[in-house]
């Protein structure tokens, strides 16, 4: 069954060249670690969140520690700040 995680996050700069650095940097890492979609979604002013999909929860338990620091480096590279993260297996779709 599917599985995604989703990540929440804020910032004190969310010009286009932040979100496009961020961007560019980090959607191409986070696939490389097994996820088969990854997306950021702005929620606010200074705040998004990233929405990733796996195929399974086998593979997000497998891509956990890269994620992590993956996170580590967002937070320490940008001026972004990690607020919470979910994960759970996807129950319906359409």
């Amino acid at each position: 069954m599917a599985f995604i995680t989703i990540s929440h996050w804020t910032s004190t700069d969310m010009s286009d060249e932040t979100i496009a650095a961020v961007r560019d940097k980090f959607l191409p890492m986070i696939m490389s670690v097994g996820a088969t979609g990854v997306q950021m979604v702005r929620t606010g002013e200074l705040s998004s969140c990233v929405v990733t999909h796996y195929s399974d929860a086998a593979a997000a338990e497998a891509a956990s520690a890269k994620i992590a620091e993956i996170r580590a480096s967002a937070a320490s590279d940008f001026p972004m700040t990690m607020v919470s993260a979910h994960a759970g297996e996807v129950i319906g779709s359409a």
